[in-house]
This record gives structure tokens, C-alpha cells and sequence, in this order.
């Protein structure tokens, strides 16, 4: 059994890691109400409920008629329903984290990526479907990648960050130019960069994404818990589509 040295807090942050990043760094990219909060929509879909009161549901309600919410809960159990909302789509996740050595800096060249490259970014995960990625997605944090012949051909970054945490995202590598170890220079360096400022390193990834696992496994990640993650729509199709799952 992984030895992951967690606090009770800590527990209980990375078992909603949603709800302890939009109630503490990510704070100022949030909107909501008193009990329930989501990352603006034009950056990620994700949402959380800060209790399960009756206002909270009416809340989600009407937040996710206007765009589209993911919500986590622990694997195997699926969101409370919510009249006039459906399910577009559901899958597992496995959160892990790392719990092995920095690797050292790599040494292959890299590229900072900001707005001017947004529209590149999103059009390279929507072809590698790591999961949502949308017009400022990369506001999250630090995102870094690779161009080749004038393309973006991988990238990664940061995603949810709370008090001494940050998860690593985004990890995506354009099919025509895998097998360069693209992945790996960036993943690297990710790690490095969260580890530098003191955080510790968390990600999710889909559960059948064997490939991924592996990766993660070789740089010193290990799997601390599954969680289920869910789209929640308008159940007559209003609101504006932001994820649809991997296709």
C-alpha cells in the first residue's frame, strides 16, 4: 500500500479537489453563489457543491441549465439527481499522486504558452481528448509545450491548485509527432516547477488510459483513490455545450 503521508485535511481537500481549489487559489477564477461554486465556464466546466442543502441543488440547477457542469464523487456513486438536469456523459477517474523523486530538469527545449496560443492548444486537445479544454483553460496556471515545424505538438500544464497541492493536466502529444519523448520533457518539467514553489503533485486520469498510467507510474505516481466524474446538462438541451467526454 502506498505510503502518501496525507493529513486529515489534505484527505479531505484531495477527495474534492473542486470544491478545495475554487474555495482557496482558484478563488478569483470562480463564480457562484453561497453554495455552490464553478470555474467560469469559458475556462473549465467543473463544479462543486459546498453543501447538499436544498438551495444548493436549486443552485446547480440553474447553473448548469445556463452552461453545462462535471461534478466529482468518489467511484461507483453518481450525483444526487436534479430535476430538469440529465446526464451527458459520466466516466472513473483515477486520482494519483506522486509520492517518488523529482526528475531533473530536462534538457530539450521548451516553450512558455499563454493567450496567443489558445486557439492552437484547444484544437490539439480536442484531437488528444485528455479532457476539457476550452478557450482560457489556460489561465489555470503554467502551461508549457513543443513546436515542430511550426505546429504545437505537445503540451501540458497546471490545473486545479489548493493549499500545497497543484495537479498536473493537459498532458498531449499531436499523433504525428509521438515517440519523441514530447511527453515526458514536459511532464518533467511540470514536475519539477510544481515542486520547486513547495506544492505536492497530484492528477486524474480516465481509468482504461493504460499508456498514461504507466507513464505516471514510471515518474513516481501512485493511485490514492477513484472518483467518478459527470456531466450535468439541461435535460430539455439548453445551455451551451462545453464537453462532451472523449467522443
Amino acid at each position: 500500500m502506498p505510503d502518501f503521508r496525507l493529513t486529515n485535511g489534505q484527505i479531505a481537500s484531495l477527495d474534492s479537489p473542486i470544491r478545495a481549489a475554487l474555495t482557496s487559489h482558484h478563488a478569483p477564477l470562480s463564480q457562484g453563489g453561497r453554495h455552490v461554486r464553478r470555474y467560469v465556464p469559458e475556462i473549465a466546466p467543473f463544479a462543486a457543491l459546498l453543501d447538499e442543502s436544498a438551495q444548493a441543488f436549486e443552485e446547480l440547477r440553474a447553473m448548469a441549465t445556463a452552461s453545462p457542469v462535471a461534478v466529482l464523487n468518489p467511484a461507483g456513486r453518481q450525483p444526487s439527481p436534479v430535476e430538469g438536469l440529465a446526464v451527458g456523459f459520466t466516466a472513473e477517474v483515477l486520482q494519483m499522486v506522486a509520492i517518488g523523486d523529482v526528475p531533473p530538469a530536462p534538457s530539450s527545449p521548451f516553450l512558455t504558452l499563454g493567450a496567443a496560443d489558445a486557439p492552437e492548444m484547444v484544437e490539439l486537445a480536442a484531437l488528444t481528448k485528455p479532457g476539457p479544454f476550452l478557450a482560457r483553460t489556460h489561465e489555470f496556471g503554467r502551461y508549457i509545450g513543443i513546436r515542430e515545424g511550426g505546429r504545437l505538438a505537445a503540451m501540458t500544464g497546471e490545473r486545479m491548485r489548493f493549499d500545497g497541492f497543484t495537479e498536473i493536466s493537459a498532458v498531449c502529444v499531436h499523433p504525428d509527432h509521438r515517440g519523441r519523448r514530447h511527453a515526458q520533457v514536459l511532464f518533467a518539467e511540470t514536475m519539477r516547477w510544481i515542486a520547486a514553489r513547495g506544492d505536492r503533485i497530484f492528477l486524474h486520469v480516465y481509468s482504461d488510459n493504460a499508456g498514461a498510467i504507466a507513464l505516471y507510474e514510471r515518474y513516481g505516481f501512485a493511485v490514492r483513490t477513484a472518483l467518478n466524474v459527470t456531466l450535468l446538462k439541461a435535460a430539455d438541451g439548453g445551455g451551451a455545450a462545453t464537453w462532451t467526454g472523449r467522443g
